[in-house]
């Protein structure tokens, strides 16, 4: 039985090895192409059936944040080379963070691991909106007039370098599979495109998705300008999170279709909606 039981064991672990050597292989294909694939098919469906009227054009918002997102991509390849699973693997080849000194069946340890990279995250955003100086970095996100799904990659500069280092240190920590950090890396790109989009998700179906996933009518409040709403919602993935912590908003207090999109004293587009006036942003006080 003793002989059966270390079989398995040791099979387990070979399978394990099989899947971790394929994420370094295949990582970079496995994540652009599933961020594409989401892509795609989020547009599309803003096109065809898109909640909100867009109140600013759609070019002149696109080419500002899909701009960022270009230039905050060549920052992040040029100052973090390794990225995140890079950062996995060698925490687990130097047997750094948590998962590396527990003895958990792999599939356990890939669930974990998400979930708690899913908390740091919600933790993380919880974050940029108490602390003063981090606020004023994450405006830029919460300063666009219209949220569609090119509002999930728009956010200075800074505030993304401050973002690697907190997921490098949360990885340090936790030394997840590099699976796990793969499915990670998969659900925060394509959930920021997919519970920013503009559409319309009938009541009944969002109200069932939204008792685990964050859905694109749970997150639209969290972009609307009334203080309160804005400082709710903070989840990417899972919506547990907020209704653990209490900043849970089931619906903005104007509807959908009432509620205004962004910040206080930032409403011109011609500041808020343009790569230079976005970069400075955070350095701008309220007029």
């Amino acid at each position: 039985m003793l002989s059966i039981s270390s079989a398995l064991f040791e099979n387990t672990r070979m399978e394990a090895s099989v899947i971790e050597s394929l994420v370094r292989e295949r990582e970079a294909i496995l994540r652009l192409g599933s961020f594409g694939a989401i892509f795609v098919v989020m547009l599309l469906w803003e096109l065809h059936a898109p909640k909100r009227v867009l109140s600013v054009s759609k070019w002149q918002r696109w080419s500002a944040n899909i701009g960022l997102l270009i230039l905050n991509s060549i920052v992040l390849r040029l100052l973090f080379p390794a990225a995140t699973i890079g950062i996995a693997y060698s925490a687990g080849m130097a047997g750094w963070g948590l998962f590396n000194h527990v003895d958990l069946p792999y599939w356990l340890e890939v669930l974990l691991a998400v979930l708690l990279l899913d908390l740091a995250i919600y933790l993380q955003h919880l974050l940029m909106h108490r602390v003063k100086v981090l606020w004023r970095l994450h405006r830029v996100h919460h300063a666009d007039l219209d949220i569609d799904l090119t509002t999930g990659s728009r956010f200075h500069t800074i505030e993304i370098i401050f973002s690697m280092l907190i997921k490098w240190c949360v990885i340090l920590l936790l030394g997840p599979a590099l699976l796990a950090a793969l499915i990670f890396e998969i659900l925060l790109n394509g959930m920021a495109v997919f519970n920013h989009a503009n559409v319309c998700l009938p009541a009944g179906t969002d109200r069932w998705i939204r008792k685990l996933l964050v859905t694109p009518d749970m997150h639209r409040v969290h972009h609307s300008i009334l203080l309160a709403e804005t400082n709710s919602n903070y989840g990417f993935n899972l919506s547990i999170w907020d209704r653990i912590f209490g900043t849970y908003i089931g619906q903005p207090a104007k509807g959908h279709d009432g509620m205004s999109i962004g910040i206080p004293g930032f409403r011109d587009a011609r500041q808020v909606d343009r790569i230079p006036g976005m970069l400075a942003l955070p350095f701008v006080n309220k007029p």
